[in-house]
This record gives structure tokens, C-alpha cells and sequence, in this order.
């Protein structure tokens, strides 16, 4: 007989600082696209001031103990900072070629790409239902990755942006598995080394304006590591233990439902239908994935319960 499993009651104050984590997570195009720097560039200065910040959250928190500090966790988060470098860079590249709206869509395809790794690489099984799901969510992909968008037909440019889209998302998923690997090393922490890594991995490799990074530039690039970086880091790291795991899979669709919203009434940058539908089935097969919905003798499934 197996062990119950720990219900998390509901908690206002974690859920709040998780929706307003994700509205930040949101605005990240707008400060690529206003800090006008190209994507190695931005991710350098990015993980400078988020570093800067938490290192000063994580020392505030006495983070900083030899517990903390393993040497497979430190190999592990190196490891994992070198990926997240990876998926920064081709988010932010893609971004800047086929837009916030299309960009964060295709990127939310990562949770079955982080399925597909496990079992490739750890021989972990996937559960009829949830193959039913990834399935369901790449072709919410093929949907989202759209035809057009804004009457300009796919080009070289819009497919590169694609792919860089997809590298990102497999590089986060290696990100997720490695992460998962780690015990008894803080969150906040990892993503410090990560943003350390970034300063190492990028410094030689920036190119900065003829005429300097402008005053208004400095100012953009210093609310992208601060706000949807580093705050927003402390702000979901916090939360995560507090929340069920229900609350976290639906409330973690506000990022990129917020994105194409943000990207419609800052840039007029619509999506089509079909792109829409995409990412209805995107949300759809993730919530499946997480909740573990089955589909059974004409009931739904969900997360132990049945509906007609």
C-alpha cells in the first residue's frame, strides 16, 4: 500500500508572488526588443545584474555554506548554466526574428521535450496517457509555428527563428533534467551559478555600439536582469514549495498567454487563429502531462478523480 500524498492546502501569498512572477516573465520581450543590443550581448548584461542580485538575496539568506556547496552540486549547476546560457542566447535570438508571441509559444513546448530526454537518456517510461498528450502538444507545435504571421510569409529568417526557438527549448529541458538531478542545494543558488556561468561563457564574445550602450539601453538592460530575472527567480522559487502541483501547471500558462498580449498592445504584433489554437493545444496536452489525465472507459481523469 503505498503512502498517501502530501495535499499543499492553498496559500494565497505563494500564489500571488507566482502570478506576479510570471507577468514579469512576460514583459522579457519588451526588454530585448528596447535594449535594442543583440541576443549575446543582452544575456551578458542580463546575467550581470541578475547576479548581482542574487548574490546579494543568497548572502542575505546565508546561502553560502559548505552543505550547500557539494562538488557534483557545483559540477551539476555548472553543467546546467552552460545549457540555460545556450537557451537564453536562441530565446532571445528568436525573438528578434519571429517575434515575442511566436518565439514564447513554440519555446512552451519544452515539458514534453523534457519527457522525451528521460526516456532516451534515463530509460524512463511514459505512460500511455501521456504520450497521448506530447503528441497532442506537437501538433498544437506544428499549428502554432504558423504559415504567416502578420501577412509575411515564412522566410529564411522566420524558419531560423524557429529552430533557435526549439534549440532554447531543448536546452532549458537539459536545464530541468539536471536540475532534477541536484539535492540539497538551493534554487536560488543554481540560478546564481547559472548567471555566473553566462558572465564566463559570454564576456569575450559581447559587441558593443560604435557610439556606447546608450543611458535609455543601460536602463532596459538593468530591469531585465533585475525584474524578470533575478526578482522574478526569488519570487517563483519562494512560491514553488507552497503550491500545488495543480496550481502551478495551470498558473504557469499566465507567461505566455501574457507574452502575445503584451506583444499585441506594445507592438500590434497579432497571431492567427490557428497560431492560437497552437497554443490552446500546447496548454491543453502540458496540463494533461502535468495533471496526469487519462481517458477511461468514458471519464476524464484528473489528478485522481473522474469526470463523466
Amino acid at each position: 500500500m503505498s503512502a498517501p500524498t502530501a495535499i499543499i492546502p492553498y496559500n494565497r501569498k505563494a500564489t500571488l508572488a507566482y502570478i506576479a512572477a510570471m507577468l514579469m516573465l512576460a514583459t522579457l520581450g519588451i526588454f530585448i526588443h528596447e535594449a535594442g543590443l543583440d541576443a549575446v550581448t543582452t544575456v551578458f548584461f542580463r546575467c550581470l545584474f541578475a547576479a548581482i542580485a542574487l548574490a546579494l538575496y543568497c548572502a542575505y539568506k546565508g546561502m553560502f555554506i559548505a552543505a550547500n556547496l557539494s562538488r557534483k552540486n557545483l559540477g551539476l549547476a555548472v553543467f546546467g548554466g552552460v545549457l540555460m546560457v545556450v537557451n537564453w542566447v536562441t530565446f532571445f535570438a528568436a525573438i528578434q526574428r519571429i517575434g515575442i508571441s511566436v518565439a514564447t509559444i513554440v519555446f512552451h513546448v519544452q515539458p514534453f521535450i523534457v519527457l522525451l530526454l528521460g526516456a532516451v537518456l534515463f530509460r524512463e517510461k511514459i505512460a500511455t496517457n501521456k504520450l497521448a498528450w506530447i503528441c497532442l502538444g506537437f501538433a498544437g507545435l506544428v499549428l502554432a509555428c504558423g504559415l504567416q504571421v502578420s501577412g509575411v510569409q515564412m522566410s529564411g529568417q522566420y524558419l531560423t527563428g524557429l529552430l533557435l526557438t526549439l534549440t532554447g527549448a531543448c536546452a532549458y529541458a537539459g536545464v530541468t533534467l539536471t536540475t532534477r538531478a541536484m539535492r540539497n542545494m538551493p534554487p536560488h543558488l543554481i540560478a546564481l551559478i547559472h548567471c555566473l556561468v553566462g558572465l564566463i561563457l559570454l564576456a569575450s564574445l559581447i559587441t558593443l555600439p560604435v557610439d556606447g550602450i546608450k543611458m535609455q539601453q543601460w536602463a532596459w538592460l538593468l530591469g531585465l536582469g533585475l525584474l524578470p530575472t533575478a526578482l522574478a527567480y526569488v519570487l517563483i522559487y519562494g512560491a514553488l514549495p507552497n503550491m500545488p502541483t495543480s496550481a502551478i501547471a495551470v498558473l504557469t500558462f499566465i507567461y505566455p498567454a501574457m507574452a502575445v498580449g503584451v506583444d499585441y498592445l506594445v507592438y500590434g504584433q497579432r497571431i492567427s487563429l490557428l497560431q492560437m489554437a497552437g497554443l490552446v493545444l500546447i496548454v491543453l496536452a502540458s496540463l494533461g502531462v502535468n495533471l496526469n489525465w487519462s481517458w477511461r472507459r468514458g471519464k476524464l481523469r484528473i489528478a485522481g478523480q473522474s469526470m463523466k
